[in-house]
């Protein structure tokens, strides 16, 4: 029988896999419709899943489509989200009743992509950064949803860390206080998304899929709340200059703080200018994280599966 919530839509794929109990890996779709350009953001939605399937699991990509919460979308759907592009809502925790309300559209951010997963019964997520504590929070307190949703919600989130427009120290300083294991992932530095390392540690290196698969299964068994964020640095090959990306960074805040630019406008807006700045690398380079968190997802689900 079917129990899950009466607005939300899982896919008959996805469905039948959850059934079965075969690796699922979940999506977020504000990369679509707010991340890059049409066409090519449809064209790497696509190309994640395929990675996904490649690796012997089921995709499930999440947004708000007219009100309903729908775990697990077509093609077409992805285009109709990639061609509408900004117009859609960029959907966090708190937008989510009004859209199904009013049965508008939404991006789900990985605060929203976590709770439709768990609504679903998926475990495991791949997305490309999470948001985090933003610089200058001990004024602003400009603090990501998705913090708060990795304490409480019971998904995995596979990323390439935090993008480093954040304050890094303090977002891990957040997700200690709130309980989240961050394992990095043949690494025991903190990757920051354009770049393979930082200046901070993880909680713990893993080295296989199947070490952080059997930890995950550990905490899910255990019944204690909350996700784990695994961290996954972005290939060498496609890694940028660290202190060419963090001088651009500099750039875009500053901007951002002449502009006036706050809240959930703060992360598009920089990753924008970044882009800008440098020639569209750092959008290549945000496509190649993506391809890699998805597939090191994928192998984690798969070993839970096994």
């Amino acid at each position: 029988m079917n129990t899950w919530n009466k607005h939300l839509d899982v896919a008959p794929e996805v469905q039948e896999a959850l059934a079965a109990g075969k690796p699922v890996v979940a999506l977020e779709s504000t990369i679509i419709s707010h991340g890059m350009p049409y066409p090519q953001n449809v064209e790497t939605a696509l190309q994640v899943e395929k990675i996904i399937r490649d690796q012997g699991a089921v995709p499930a990509t999440i947004a708000i489509i007219e009100g309903r919460l729908k775990v697990g979308i077509t093609p077409e759907e992805i285009d109709y989200l990639g061609k509408k592009g900004l117009e859609v809502t960029k959907a966090s925790r708190r937008d989510v009743p009004v859209l199904v309300a009013a049965k508008k559209d939404g991006a789900t951010t990985v605060a929203t992509t976590m709770i439709l997963a768990a609504m679903a019964g998926v475990k495991v997520f791949a997305t490309g950064g999470i948001g985090g504590v933003h610089r200058g929070a001990e004024v602003t307190m400009d603090i990501s949803a998705d913090l708060e949703e990795l304490g409480m919600t019971p998904v995995m989130v596979v990323c390439a860390g935090a993008k480093s427009i954040l304050d890094l120290g303090l977002t891990l300083e957040y997700l200690e206080t709130k309980g989240v294991p961050v394992i990095g992932y043949q690494t025991k530095t903190l990757p920051a998304f354009y770049t393979r390392d930082s200046a901070f540690d993880v909680d713990y290196r893993m080295e296989t899929p199947k070490e952080i698969a059997d930890a995950w299964t550990a905490k899910l068994d255990l019944e204690m709340k909350g996700g784990m964020l695994v961290t996954n640095p972005i290939p060498q090959e496609y890694a940028m200059d660290s202190a060419y990306i963090n001088k651009c960074i500099e750039e875009a805040v500053e901007e951002a703080k002449e502009k006036g630019i706050k809240g959930k406008e703060t992360t598009p807006f920089l990753l924008a200018k970044i882009k800008e700045i440098t020639g569209g690398e750092s959008l290549d380079a945000n496509i190649q994280l993506v391809f890699n968190n998805a597939k090191l997802a994928a192998q984690i689900a798969g070993e839970m599966f096994k």
